[in-house]
């Protein structure tokens, strides 16, 4: 999906809510355990409840991973289910050395039709640039992420530069993509930089994780991260998928989904 086309998704739908898909079969609801594949129907009935309220899903790959060379046709078969109207990220968090991340762009883009792939950057430009060479297809580069541990290296002040290693990132892997094809991502709890953020990466879209769940606050990254062709898409995992654990989960899903729509909706007016 490129990103005149994703734009208008959001304007036409109002939101820029973006599923995470990271289902673990020990939160699933017991009444799919029969099903011969209960993480797809689990998936595919989040999908449906919630298809109409977001622009984008990222399955994270750990949770398909885990459960094997099953898992893998599970999240082919998901990928496949959410089809060609929605962003579908890859959130597998890839990084190697040029020969190896371009064999990564190949199987995610070219065989199982994801349209990004979260990658680090801490191997520099050769680890990434493999993954820019696909038309339409989409790099969304860690930059100040909103676990815990991002305090450990994310934040240190660079001697050369003057810069928090973050902000470093963001500056120079401007010279490998342009907004055409990379997105960065910054986490919503972390709400006071992405002023910052906007100033390093005004015309760049940022995925945002950490609303729902991990408490990110949607109005203020809304206020300071939003530009004139949105930018942002703000993902909520566990708040979502996870509202219920009993028969109604998708219909519960399906409110937290609405939700959060709508705010986004306001925002977007």
């Amino acid at each position: 999906m490129n990103r005149s086309t994703l734009i208008a998704e959001i304007f036409r739908k109002k939101t820029f809510l973006c599923v995470g898909l990271d289902t673990e079969i020990d939160k699933i609801p017991t009444h799919l355990l029969g099903c011969e594949d209960p993480v797809f129907e689990f998936n595919r009935k989040i999908i449906d409840a919630t298809r109409d309220l977001c622009v984008a899903y990222k399955p994270n790959l750990a949770f398909y991973e885990a459960l094997g060379p099953a898992g893998w046709q599970t999240l082919q078969q998901t990928v496949d289910y959410i089809g060609n109207q929605h962003f579908i990220i890859a959130d597998a968090k890839r990084g190697d050395i040029g020969n190896t991340s371009r064999k990564y762009a190949e199987a995610f883009f070219q065989k199982m039709n994801f349209d990004a792939v979260t990658v680090a950057p801490y191997m520099g430009a050769d680890s990434v640039t493999p993954f820019l060479g696909f038309d339409d297809k989409w790099v969304i580069l860690l930059a100040l992420t909103s676990n815990k541990g991002s305090t450990d290296f994310q934040r240190e002040i660079l001697q050369q530069s003057g810069l928090a290693l973050w902000e470093q990132v963001m500056s120079k892997a401007q010279e490998w993509g342009t907004p055409e094809n990379m997105m960065f991502v910054v986490g919503a709890t972390h709400p006071e930089a992405f002023v910052r953020v906007r100033e390093l990466a005004p015309d760049h879209f940022l995925l945002v994780p950490g609303v729902g769940a991990q408490g990110g606050d949607l109005a203020a990254i809304c206020r300071h991260g939003l530009n004139k062709d949105c930018g942002l898409l703000v993902n909520a995992t566990r708040s979502i998928i996870y509202a219920s654990s009993g028969e109604d989960f998708a219909e519960k899903a399906r409110e937290e989904a609405l939700r959060l729509q709508s705010e986004m909706a306001g925002a977007l007016t």
